[in-house]
């Protein structure tokens, strides 16, 4: 048997100290409440309804990346262009920029004293304290994961197979449907399953532009100020399992897609 190197020793004790980091916090909080305290969360009308809401819009937040987000991560991926960097760094803002800072820079645009503000109050759309600005916020938090997980996808399919296509008289648009969208619909769906999982979790942004109507994420924060640990933990286990059966999803899908190659 051959004598493992002490390199090898340290990368599994590396390997330990992280999993217990971040498992250990969520096996406590998992654990803590009992089967009949998580029952009866859930029969409470505030937490269902926090609960459904966060799934419904963080569904509708992928939903508008997969259509606005789509057709951009495919000129991303199929096309060189001067500025294409700058681009692709705006598109991961969202991704660095703090979570309270979101909320702020959206409001300043939605608010009375802008003209996008004014425009959408004519309109009648209310973005703060709003079903509206918590999708708005959790479309701009989610979208870039949803657009590189896609754009990944595209890049992954053969630039042959369409040039074929159009050479047999296809135009691009019926090219696109008929040949590279069967092809990258599975990154599609890792995109949104992604998305929405970033979004489904989102906190800091949404309690700045709509602390009410609660989602989830502002309810459990909100039971925690008040209540203390006993009666924010059942709330947050519900809603950790939601978080999970989303990413057992993603690797699953992820998982095929390496099988398939």
């Amino acid at each position: 048997m051959t004598k493992k190197e002490p390199f090898f020793w340290i990368t599994v004790s590396c390997g330990i100290i992280i999993m217990a980091f971040i498992l250990l916090p969520l096996i406590e909080m998992m654990t803590a409440p009992s089967f009949a305290m998580l029952k009866e969360t859930i029969k409470d009308k505030d937490v269902v309804r926090s609960i459904w809401l966060s799934i419904y819009t963080a569904g509708l937040a992928a939903l508008i990346s997969f259509v606005f987000g789509t057709p951009l991560a495919y000129v991303l991926a199929r096309t060189d262009f001067r500025g294409k960097k700058l681009v692709e760094s705006i598109i991961d803002l969202p991704i660095v920029i703090p979570h309270p800072v979101v909320g702020i820079a959206l409001l300043s645009v939605a608010g009375k004293n802008h003209w996008i503000g004014e425009l959408l109050s004519q309109l009648g759309i209310r973005i703060m304290g709003s079903v509206t600005g918590i999708v708005v916020v959790l479309t701009f938090v989610g979208m870039p994961f949803y657009i590189n997980a896609v754009k990944s996808g595209f890049e992954s399919i053969s630039p042959r197979l369409e040039k074929v296509s159009r050479s047999l008289g296809a135009s691009m648009f019926s090219t696109f449907f008929r040949i590279t969208f069967p092809l990258a619909w599975r990154s599609m769906l890792v995109g949104i399953v992604m998305c929405s999982a970033r979004a489904i979790s989102e906190f800091g942004a949404v309690v700045i532009v709509a602390y009410h109507p609660m989602i989830a994420p502002v309810l459990i924060y909100e039971r925690f100020e008040a209540y203390g640990l006993k009666y924010s933990q059942p709330v947050a286990v519900w809603l950790v399992f939601i978080c999970l059966t989303l990413f057992l999803i993603l690797r699953i899908l992820t998982l095929h897609d390496k099988e398939k190659a």
